[in-house]
């Protein structure tokens, strides 16, 4: 292949719509905005959820109760098949998870999951384990520490 034969695939290219131009287009005259009116004047048109002055759906809804998902803990994910980077019989701590880049932020804690397979004992330090992430680390004779 060479740059010169490459050619996009069909349906990438759309021709661009020319309004206001005389024959053919179909978007002459007006351009497709009809006679006069709030829609066809440059920078007209109503706000999203405006409904003519009618009372607007999202006031015409009852707002109650409560809800707590801007509260809920959320963990960053780290799975057993990630941390065969480190020697046997290291510690690792959210730290030295961030560190290494294998976390990007902490969030609420560090949940292990059992996703993968460990291959080194090590001890690991974290806020929450899955059980099979715990009953594999330990199987293999490491530590699990809960923070």
């Amino acid at each position: 292949m060479k740059l010169h034969s490459i050619v996009k695939p069909e349906g990438a290219l759309k021709t661009r719509k020319r309004v206001g131009r005389g024959t053919g287009s179909g978007l002459g005259k007006t351009s497709g905005k009809g006679h006069k009116g709030q829609n066809a004047r440059s920078g007209g048109g109503v706000r999203p959820g405006f409904e003519g002055g009618q009372l607007p759906l999202f006031r015409r809804l009852p707002k109650r109760g409560f809800t707590n998902a801007p509260f809920k803990t959320e963990y960053a994910v780290i799975n057993l098949s990630d941390l065969n980077r480190f020697e046997d019989g290291a510690i690792i701590t959210p730290e030295i998870l961030k560190e290494m880049g294998l976390v990007k932020n902490q969030k609420d804690g560090i949940k292990v999951l059992g996703n993968g397979v460990l291959e080194k004992k090590v001890t690991v330090k974290a806020h929450k384990f899955s059980e099979i992430a715990k009953k594999q680390i330990e199987k293999i004779g490491g530590k699990v520490e809960v923070i």
